[in-house]
């Protein structure tokens, strides 16, 4: 089984992949952008994408919601992962060699409290954690310091000089499993959709009114302007289903409040689980 993923074998997104797919012997297929990862599922090239989707400190990636739902493809499952950032260099350095760190521009913000003690680093923004350990390790560049994961530290041969540097220790990264709906189940206790409403007071309150009545929990809800010029509104919504409700239900109560509503994904909530 092939798994798509955004990033260089080694960072948190092949992490979540490994552990949602319980450790089976899954082919990791790097790309370099979310973009990319989304296109080699299409083109068969990998069987299952692996996305970040929103992070407890950063929020939402907006760009993904769309890019999954232009897509055509569904949400399957999701994973959630403690993310733990290590600061890491070739051996034998030590953090008072350290002059430059480099990492992506979400993990250098969630080191910020660390990196504040020292001020005369230089903070160098790449696109990926683990491609930066890798850019380390490949060309032995010494008094230069990556943030990544401790699998890209032990993938690249490289020393941990100071672990667990994030700032927040309940720092988790929800990513989800995308691929065709054919190749997923279609059962699950959560269930992903997305609208737009009309343009009259209480429209979207009515719409929450109707999900609490059938006690149906919002989980989440994000707005995202559609892009027609008139400053209206995509909402995406996370739904925990109770056992007397499926997705057809939903649809059914919602039909007549919403306009372009679609059923992204029904899949299991994830727990929380812890990398180290």
């Amino acid at each position: 089984m092939k798994i798509a993923i955004q990033g260089e074998t080694g960072c948190f997104h092949e992490v979540a992949a490994r552990q949602y797919f319980n450790y089976d012997e899954i082919d990791i297929v790097p790309c370099s952008t979310f973009d990319l990862t989304i296109s080699t599922v299409l083109k068969g090239e990998a069987d299952y994408a692996v996305m970040a989707i929103e992070n407890a400190r950063s929020g939402s990636i907006l760009q993904n919601y769309t890019l999954i739902r232009e897509s055509g493809m569904k949400m399957l499952g999701e994973h959630n992962l403690r993310i733990v950032q290590n600061l890491m260099a070739l051996p034998g350095q030590s953090i008072d060699d350290i002059h430059e760190v480099r990492s992506h521009p979400i993990a250098l913000a969630q080191c910020m409290d660390f990196l504040k003690h020292h001020p005369s680093w230089t903070l160098i923004e790449s696109d990926d954690t683990a491609g930066s350990a890798k850019d380390v390790s490949i060309n032995k560049i010494k008094g230069v310091a990556a943030i990544a994961s401790n699998e890209a530290a032990r993938i690249y041969g490289l020393d941990v000089i100071a672990p667990g540097i994030e700032t927040y220790k309940q720092n988790y990264t929800r990513f989800l499993v995308v691929g065709p709906e054919e190749m997923g189940n279609r059962e699950g206790n959560k269930i992903s959709i997305c609208f737009s409403t009309g343009h009259k007071p209480g429209s979207l309150a009515k719409i929450l009114v109707i999900l609490a009545e059938k006690e149906i929990n919002l989980s989440k809800i994000q707005s995202v302007p559609r892009l027609n010029g008139e400053w209206q509104y995509m909402f995406y919504c996370d739904l925990e289903m109770p056992k007397n409700i499926n997705p057809g239900i939903i649809a059914r109560i919602l039909r007549d409040h919403t306009n372009d509503l679609e059923i992204l994904g029904v899949y299991y909530k994830g727990d929380m689980l812890y990398d180290s």
